[in-house]
């Protein structure tokens, strides 16, 4: 898979469809890509709930990835925002993930869906970015603390919704102007590298001093 070339592609022979059909399907790389990060995102979420069990049996447990006390995956899991919805946060993740997962192997068997189904997918991943966005702003301003296996969750459903908003706006289930069609045909990753590009800064910003000691 190539950052060059948009993930659908009408080359594919898969995933356009004759105007007016509302049922399309997707390239292979746009399933892989679904497969790729859904499986980056849920063995993020498969690792804290390990460590978060250890944890419950063990307050001094410390989790391999707190390496530092700006990056300290404990203090994250200590913190009232990892139950957000009174379960702890990688559980959905779990449920989540192994859904997108099953999208994308349907994906690459040929599956067709409607319109509806690809705007309530693109509504689950605009709920997972912004879920991972609270948390960001938690763990930057709040907790005072970065988890690893977290920032790769983010990354994961950054790319994800960018890339399932700009198939829906190419195939017309998101009304846009034509020029942004045409940009997201084009440039699908432009959108998802700023994004991750944007967290990256503000986590530069806010430990500066940490990092250039």
């Amino acid at each position: 898979m190539t950052m060059t070339a948009p993930l659908d592609d009408a080359r594919s022979g898969t995933d356009r469809e004759p105007e007016g059909t509302g049922v399309v399907g997707a390239s292979r790389a746009f399933a892989w890509m679904l497969l790729v990060t859904a499986a980056a995102g849920l063995l993020a979420a498969w690792v804290i709930t390990l460590d978060k069990i250890k944890l419950a049996e063990n307050p001094d447990f410390t989790p391999a990835c707190s390496l530092n006390p700006v990056i300290s995956c404990g203090s994250i899991m200590k913190s009232e925002q990892a139950e957000a919805f009174g379960v702890p946060n990688p559980m959905i993740g779990l449920v989540a993930y192994a859904i997108v997962i099953c999208v994308g192997v349907s994906l690459l068997t040929g599956a067709r869906f409607p319109r509806w189904y690809w705007l309530t997918f693109n509504a689950g991943t605009l709920f997972g970015v912004g879920f991972c966005t609270w948390l960001m702003y938690q763990s930057l301003y709040d907790i005072g603390a970065l988890c690893l296996w977290c920032s790769l969750a983010w990354v994961a459903t950054i790319v994800m919704f960018w890339y399932v908003t700009a198939h829906n706006v190419r195939h017309g289930f998101l009304p846009a102007p034509s020029p942004v069609r045409g940009f997201l045909d084009e440039f699908p990753w432009v959108l998802p590298v700023l994004h991750i590009g944007v967290i990256g800064l503000l986590v530069l910003v806010r430990w500066w001093d940490f990092w250039t000691r």
